[in-house]
């Protein structure tokens, strides 16, 4: 903490980059007041509806999410549609407790049980508990939902902030998150940058209330009640972003970007069909990841094969002759999907998820290949699967596809294979690189540098240590690369890292020349390039 002539300044990491100024708002607080108990069979019925409540707004939650975000709210619904847990809670009024204290004390039970377990992604989903804990309470004393009353454009505090809170608040004003612990690599760090809201993460104790804040998430700083110099600072650097992300755009007019004479094929990464509305994505050369697992998070079940073509057929026709790469549901892991996903793996990273998962459940796999091979027709479509160990594993996903393919034709529906790749996301797979038969590889920086580095990228207590400028990562991101220019299959990189400009001149170095970004990134990414190849070598 620093003093100015009147604020206080607190540093942190930066978790996604932008200004804001405005009102300081504390969202820590407990769903407090007090309820009036019925009897038994009217506490039972209160906990009844509390619960279809909470599990109504997190659905909706998940469905205006989409994408992996939804996926981590499937947990909490999981939860509330885990009969036997909730049967306990029922027996805990039936023997006279009130709805919201059995509630509580079953929660508070589980939080005790996750916090205390070995397992980081355990630990990690203490969080999610939590907010269930005081969605269900805050609807038992009457509140509609969780009592987040933030005004437009203000800078939000709490000590870490579960998604479904992040979602329920209105961005659209603007405004910045101020978290006390919390991650850079965290879910909610993704939705923020996502939605072009600066984050600051690790700024300790506040003590200090405050009642206008200054979010610098480029310096990594909050300044509380700031002084007329304080402000006057921080206004400077903000045009100075401003002016930056400007001619950023500018440069996204230009029809491509070169490095040392080669073209660097900027694509973007989509969450969901919708993510195609944001205004720089018509710049992109391509879609280099689609992720399905939205698909999964809509109510009524799994979706059928019609549901998946209209999706996947709205990117191919507003793609054109563009490439665009979908990615077959990476679900498991920190993504568990009723029905589909297996229940109680003692560590769900490493469990049966992604590829592994899908051949698993071939019933469930074949919707998918048959609407992507429909698909496949109306364009430039690449398929890759994700969590890929070994080679057998991609050709048995291909005799998958190449089967369902021969079916569609044999029932008289226009289907192809389309080119077939993987992630590049499991260690093993980048050192046996070699040994896959692939039209193309996209490398999942998240996952990569996770596995590597033994992080888990959820933990924030581990964000020191989970360097994706790591020299073991930047060796077998740069070892896949090799592999690609000697081979020829092509090699893009999706993750994070892409993203990120202070990681795109160790990706150049290592040889990558198509980077997958998301679309709020895509201009700066592509500045980034223009002046480090203005400024001749990298270091």
């Amino acid at each position: 903490m620093q003093g100015g002539a009147n604020g206080l300044a607190y540093r942190g990491r930066t978790a996604s980059i932008g200004f804001a100024h405005g009102p300081f708002v504390r969202v820590d607080a407990d769903a407090g007041g007090e309820r009036v108990a019925g009897n038994l069979a009217e506490e039972a019925l209160a906990l009844r509806a509390a619960i279809e409540t909470a599990s109504g707004q997190i659905a909706d939650l998940a469905g205006v999410a989409g994408g992996e975000a939804a996926q981590i709210l499937e947990f909490q619904v999981a939860l509330l549609d885990d009969e036997d847990f909730i049967e306990t809670i029922f027996a805990s009024i039936g023997e006279g407790n009130a709805a919201d204290v059995a509630w509580r004390s079953a929660l508070d039970a589980q939080i005790a049980d996750y916090n205390s377990a070995e397992d980081e992604y355990l630990k990690a989903r203490s969080s999610d508990l939590a907010d269930l804990r005081d969605r269900v309470i805050n609807v038992l004393r009457g509140g509609a939902g969780l009592p987040l009353k933030v005004p437009g454009g203000a800078i939000v505090c709490a000590d870490d902030l579960p998604p479904s809170r992040f979602l329920e608040i209105d961005w659209s004003d603007g405004g910045g998150l101020a978290l006390l612990r919390g991650s850079p690599t965290s879910h909610v760090a993704m939705l923020a940058r996502a939605r072009g809201i600066p984050m600051v993460v690790q700024l300790g104790a506040i003590p200090h209330a405050g009642t206008m804040a200054l979010l610098d998430g480029e310096g990594a700083t909050l300044e509380l009640d700031p002084s007329g110099e304080q402000l006057r600072l921080f206004e400077k650097r903000r045009e100075m972003h401003r002016k930056s992300r400007a001619s950023a755009r500018a440069i996204l007019r230009r029809p491509t970007a070169f490095w040392r004479g080669e073209r660097i094929k900027l694509l973007i990464n989509i969450q969901r069909v919708e993510d195609l509305d944001h205004a720089d994505a018509q710049y992109a050369d391509g879609i280099g990841l689609m992720r399905t697992e939205f698909l999964l998070s809509e109510r009524g079940g799994l979706p059928d094969e019609e549901t998946q073509f209209r999706a996947y057929d709205a990117v191919m026709r507003w793609a054109g002759p563009r490439p665009v790469t979908i990615r077959t549901f990476d679900a498991g892991g920190d993504k568990p999907v009723a029905g589909f996903t297996i229940e109680g793996e003692a560590n769900p990273f490493l469990g049966l998820r992604g590829l592994r998962l899908c051949l698993a459940r071939p019933e469930i796999f074949a919707v998918q290949l048959r609407a992507l091979a429909r698909a496949a027709v109306r364009g430039n479509l690449k398929v890759m699967f994700p969590m890929v160990t070994s080679a057998d594993e991609l050709e048995a996903g291909r005799k998958l596809f190449a089967d369902i393919v021969q079916r569609l034709r044999a029932e008289g529906i226009a289907a192809m294979l389309p080119e077939l790749g993987i992630m590049v996301e499991v260690p093993a797979a980048a050192l046996a690189i070699a040994t896959f038969k692939a039209a193309f590889f996209s490398i999942g920086s998240n996952d990569l540098a996770q596995y590597v580095l033994a992080c888990d990228r959820s933990n924030g207590a581990l964000a020191p240590l989970m360097d994706p400028l790591h020299p073991a990562v930047l060796e077998l991101i740069a070892r896949t690369a090799e592999h690609g220019r000697r081979a020829g299959p092509s090699v893009s990189l999706c993750g994070d890292m892409a993203s990120d400009p202070r990681c795109v001149p160790a990706l150049l170095n290592c040889g990558l020349r198509e980077l997958s970004v998301n679309a709020a990134a895509l201009a700066q990414i592509k500045q980034t390039i223009d002046r480090l190849s203005s400024g001749g070598a990298l270091g």
